[in-house]
């Protein structure tokens, strides 16, 4: 069902608040000290909850509708979108010539004690090379990411990311990243180096053509 344009803003605004909503709960279960009865009920209630919104449900096929792929709107990403529980969300702007991200992450996200899993890291730095790479008008898929931690990236804390473009072939493009602080942004906690791939019209084909059927045309 198509969204005339008051119906996708009150739609967009929903799935955030919701997002939002959910997203505390996620750090706060990770959090939680409270009795475990008290965890039983939340489970309980947490249940009760899910099952209305598990009534009507989308496949991997369905683009959700509140989506913009031409526009980058996408809302359940889990880097950058506002719906989606588990991320964190960080914001992504144009500063200096290069892509910024900012963002904080909490318990939920933690590998050793007090710090970020070395994975979630590398999910950010993927995510904010894409960005550096759609934004200099090369969209393409990650074939390689290379990630050099050196040194913990703190829980908690406000984060700063940065990336930009630094090579292009005919089809392929490399771009660099790091993750700092924002109260210490010249000290590189995580740096990486993507390589992405403009992706052939045979291949979208074979990919994609069940949420894009007009590429089969």
């Amino acid at each position: 069902m198509t969204l005339d344009d008051a119906e996708l803003a009150d739609r967009r605004a929903a799935v955030e608040e919701l997002g939002r909503a959910l997203h505390d709960l996620v750090l706060t279960t990770v959090e939680t000290e409270v009795a475990a009865e008290e965890l039983r009920r939340a489970a309980a209630a947490v249940r009760a909850i899910t099952a209305p919104l598990a009534e009507t449900v989308r496949s991997r096929a369905q683009l959700a509708r509140v989506d913009d792929m031409l526009g980058g709107v996408r809302m359940f990403n889990p880097v950058v979108g506002a719906g989606n529980p588990i991320a964190p969300p960080m914001v992504v702007t144009r500063e200096d010539g290069r892509t910024v991200g900012r963002c904080t992450l909490g318990l939920a996200f933690e590998g050793p004690p007090m710090y970020t899993h070395g994975g979630i890291s590398a999910m950010l730095l993927d995510q904010i090379l894409g960005h550096a790479v759609i934004r200099a008008g090369r969209a393409g898929m990650t074939v390689e990411l290379t990630c050099r931690y050196r040194k913990p990236v703190p829980l908690q804390t406000p984060l700063y990311l940065t990336a930009e473009v630094t090579g292009t072939t005919e089809r392929t493009t490399t771009a660099v990243a790091t993750i700092a602080t924002e109260e210490d942004p010249g000290t590189v906690l995580v740096e990486a180096t993507g390589t992405f791939v403009a992706i052939r019209r045979d291949l979208a084909q074979r990919l994609f053509a069940a949420a894009f059927p007009q590429l089969s045309a």
